[in-house]
């Protein structure tokens, strides 16, 4: 059992590679002010495991414009880059339960794959029982049987996934060495005693792989809940791929207050001339997760 058994304990975790936008906004405040209305801790994770994508000059800003929109963690923010021996113990339990295996795979062998609904391939099964003669191991992949998963979302409703045929078995530990972002997710969800997942919808289809992967740990499962996703004029989701404007850290006060009417808490309007200190008291008060729409729904056009 969890050292925080009880105490309801919230995160964020952006990846830092590029600007806080809007879409991000959206998921920090959700997450913030959910966890403050359950009396709760609200954690900062730094989530740059994946070091080709990403970078300190970002985090730096992402820790910047936080900041300046009025935002307060507990605790030291934590950095996914700085937990490799975490990752690595978690993956030689999993060796040892007998539930993980190498895959030889290329990108380019696995072309020609399924896809799953986010986009990923699905895998084959190409090495599930074993090496071919004359390959060596890229990655280590996780079994998914014919596991099959529910679980209900506070703001999506009820939510089945078949992993067999939604994802397969998924890489832990990538080709080129780097742990892949669903270890990570679960280890550090369970180490920080998370109870509580207050994320984007986007981050939906990740949610059955990262439960079988706390059930095949052994660790606790959170309760989820999946805020809508904002997209642009051309139904994209907000993204630094998608040009997605960064928020102005001299006048956050707009950007918030379009957060809060994106999230269906209903503002007022003279909120938008007041200070961030009053924005956050006016929130802090009346937050209602009831309200949040499922989404997705298009970005003002000033913040998008």
């Amino acid at each position: 059992m969890s050292q925080h058994a009880g105490i309801y304990r919230g995160r964020f975790a952006p990846s830092p590679t590029g600007p806080l936008h809007f879409g991000s906004l959206v998921a920090a405040m959700g997450s913030c002010l959910e966890a403050r209305s359950r009396g709760g801790a609200w954690l900062l994770r730094i989530e740059d495991v994946d070091a080709p994508r990403c970078s300190m000059a970002a985090a730096g800003e992402i820790l910047r414009m936080l900041e300046a929109c009025g935002f307060e963690w507990d605790g030291a923010p934590v950095w996914q880059s700085r937990r490799d021996e975490a990752y690595a113990a978690a993956l030689e339990r999993l060796k040892a339960a007998g539930v993980v295996f190498p895959c030889a795979c290329t990108r380019r062998e696995l072309a020609d794959s399924a896809l799953a609904p986010d986009g990923a391939a699905i895998y084959p099964g190409t090495c599930r029982a074993g090496l071919a003669p004359g390959r060596e191991a890229r990655a280590w992949r996780l079994r998914v049987g014919d596991a099959r998963l529910g679980f209900e979302d506070a703001i999506q409703g009820r939510i089945d996934s078949d992993l067999a045929t939604e994802a397969g078995d998924f890489v832990l530990l990538r080709a080129d060495g780097l742990f892949a972002y669903q270890l990570a997710v679960v280890v550090d969800d369970a180490e920080a005693g998370i109870t509580d997942v207050v994320r984007g919808a986007d981050l939906l289809l990740s949610t059955a792989r990262q439960i079988h992967l706390q059930h095949c740990l052994g660790v606790a499962t959170p309760a989820y809940a999946h805020l809508p996703v904002a997209v642009n004029a051309a139904g994209e989701k907000l993204s630094k791929q998608t040009l997605a404007a960064p928020l102005d850290a001299n006048h956050p006060v707009p950007a918030l207050v379009a957060a809060l009417d994106f999230l269906g808490q209903r503002p007022p309007a003279e909120l938008v001339r007041g200070t961030v200190a009053e924005l956050w008291a006016w929130a802090g008060a009346n937050w209602r997760l009831e309200r949040v729409p499922r989404g997705p729904a298009t970005a003002p056009a000033a913040v998008a």
